[in-house]
């Protein structure tokens, strides 16, 4: 039997606004998520990029070309439920942060995770007010207690939608303050992801590509990507 899909049923897509926030609705008929809520955003951009979504979509409807819709149906449906939650469990990231776990040796390892990651926990301390100790090895040793409660402010100052794709910075890098330097464009989030990869780089260029692992990191690279496109359209304010 073959699998039933939903087939498009709309003419136009168009945005819509009430109060400050924005709707997406199909032939005037307003979207909602798949827990029945209004899907609205806080931004028009973010909407337009919804809007385009739903727009693009052929006969039948390919969830997997809505990314932007599905980032609103997280945020809406899931995390705005269970904000202090998440929030508690990105803030965690900070203290077993990748940045801080530093390889004993090779000599040459050493000194790239040093070149490249030593400048971002410098910038954690200059703009975020938080300095991450790093240490040789993969033994857990906790940070600062007032660091860490100083980037849980942070974290849990964010609201539901900007917290679903901070969850994706901060997750996919493995990395808290990388999240941080992605969102606040302290380089560029291509530039990131790759400094976030560090350890794979170096691998692959030991032993080779694994095919395998580069197209599972692709699709990690391309979340990534996206996390940021929506933190840039929330901004967009």
């Amino acid at each position: 039997m073959s699998e039933w899909k939903a087939k498009r049923f709309w003419t136009a897509a168009e945005v819509t606004e009430s109060e400050g926030r924005f709707g997406i609705a199909l032939d005037g008929r307003g979207v909602k998520t798949p827990a029945k809520r209004g899907l609205e955003v806080p931004t028009r951009a973010l909407a337009q990029a919804i809007a385009a979504e739903w727009d693009a979509q052929d006969d039948v409807i390919d969830p997997r070309g809505m990314p932007f819709t599905r980032t609103a149906n997280a945020a809406i449906d899931k995390v705005a439920t269970q904000k202090a939650e998440v929030a508690d469990l990105l803030a965690a990231y900070g203290d077993s942060d990748l940045l801080c776990y530093r390889a004993q040796a090779p000599e040459e390892l050493v000194a790239r995770q040093a070149e490249q990651w030593d400048p971002f926990l410098d910038w954690a301390d200059k703009a975020l007010g938080a300095r991450l100790q790093p240490r040789q090895g993969v033994m857990h040793a906790p940070q600062d207690p007032e660091a860490l409660s100083v980037l849980g402010r942070r974290v849990h100052a964010l609201d539901a939608f900007e917290l679903a794709a901070f969850h994706d910075l901060v997750s996919l890098s493995g990395s808290l303050i990388l999240g941080f330097a992605a969102a606040q464009e302290v380089q560029s989030p291509e530039a990131i992801w790759d400094i976030s990869r560090l350890d794979e780089i170096w691998q692959s260029e030991q032993w080779g590509r694994d095919d395998e692992a580069e197209a599972m990191a692709a699709r990690k690279r391309e979340a990534f990507m996206h996390a940021k496109d929506v933190l840039t359209l929330l901004n967009s304010r």
